[in-house]
């Protein structure tokens, strides 16, 4: 992962615990919609950086692929 998808990565992550903990979620149900509300923070975020710096932040450079399909060297 680039440094910028780790810092979205933990800006979805501290959001979505910080919205379950102030709405005393309990569930699978409560923990779901923190969880997309937290997702949906760092989403703006990324992509009003990607609008405003013209680079994407999501990138393939980390990207395995399965090792059925590996390349041959």
């Amino acid at each position: 992962m680039s440094e910028a998808e780790l810092i979205f990565t933990a800006l979805a992550e501290l959001s979505t615990r910080q919205i379950a903990e102030g709405s005393n979620a309990t569930g699978m149900d409560e923990n779901k919609e923190a969880s997309k509300k937290g997702g949906g923070i760092a989403k703006k975020a990324r992509i009003e950086l990607e609008a405003k710096s013209g680079k994407k932040v999501v990138t393939g450079e980390s990207f395995l692929l399965p090792a059925s399909k590996k390349l041959k060297k």
